[in-house]
């Protein structure tokens, strides 16, 4: 097969995962534009025939979305600065520092990243229950601080770091902490951003967690809050008003990604393969 057949079946292939992932942003993005009566048209209409922006106003005075998203921000920025203070300290031991059993721990570090977050669910559950956290930020935080996939990146970032540089640090009186904080962190700095970019999309979209311990309507995150928000009593949901909020939602996503993806591309190559 010649090179040429090669990149044009490569390049089919990109714009097929193109669309299968722009689909569902344009259609919820359509359906935040619709009526009422057109968001429950069958067939469904593809367009809206006159595009109602104010469902995204409506939207924000319907249901208690500023709560939600307060909430949302609140947990997010908190498990963000928690998680990146966990993966760059673990991330520099396991790199760097010799202690007794390091390999087996970070070998169960890995073995953690086998195991569906869904299998946790219970045992989680049960520990927050014991402690007394039900419907508080404490239970929505703590098990979102640990990353083991972050820890993973990043360690493989500080691995290509020339070792010199670290014996020659210790040998100037440089301590682990102010080497870090000198040397690793400034080197890292866009994986270290990639890993708070990726604990944040998770957190931001996570639902069956939030969704388990929350019952009370005010700590409600927009992940779960929103499910239920649109829907009147009579059991019709407004889909113009709910795809506005998601709309809403994943802008600031978007925006972030944009302003740092040179960062997060970088962040990615820099950790390269090195064991």
């Amino acid at each position: 097969m010649s090179i040429r057949i090669l990149k044009i079946i490569n390049y089919l292939l990109l714009i097929l995962i193109v669309i299968s992932v722009l689909v569902p942003f344009f259609w919820m993005l359509s359906t935040a534009l619709k009526s009422e009566n057109e968001a429950l048209m069958s067939p469904p209409q593809l367009l809206p025939a006159t595009p109602h922006f104010e469902n995204f106003v409506l939207a924000l005075t319907v249901a208690p979305f500023l709560r939600y998203f307060l909430n949302t921000l609140i947990v997010s920025v908190s498990v963000v600065l928690l998680s990146t203070i966990v993966t760059v300290l673990a991330s520099f031991a396991f790199a760097r520092l010799e202690f007794r059993g390091k390999n087996a721990l970070f070998f169960i570090v890995l073995a953690s990243m086998m195991i569906p977050q869904e299998m946790l669910i219970i045992t989680n559950f049960m520990t927050v229950a014991k402690l007394g956290w039900m419907n508080s930020y404490q239970a929505l935080i703590l098990p979102y601080c640990v990353n083991a996939f972050n820890i993973f990146l990043l360690r493989q970032t500080i691995l290509q770091i020339p070792e010199d540089l670290y014996t020659a640090a210790r040998i100037d009186g440089l301590g682990n902490f102010r080497y870090l904080r000198k040397v690793v962190l400034p080197i890292a700095k866009p994986t270290i951003l990639t890993t708070m970019l990726l604990s944040l999309i998770w957190i931001w979209n996570t639902y069956a967690w939030p969704n388990l311990i929350t019952t009370n309507d005010d700590l409600r995150m927009i992940s779960n809050g929103l499910k239920y928000a649109f829907t009147q009593t009579s059991g019709f949901v407004r889909y113009e008003l709910q795809m506005a909020a998601a709309t809403l939602v994943t802008v600031p996503l978007i925006i972030i990604f944009v302003c740092l993806r040179k960062y997060i591309f970088a962040g990615m190559s820099k950790a390269g393969l090195k064991g």
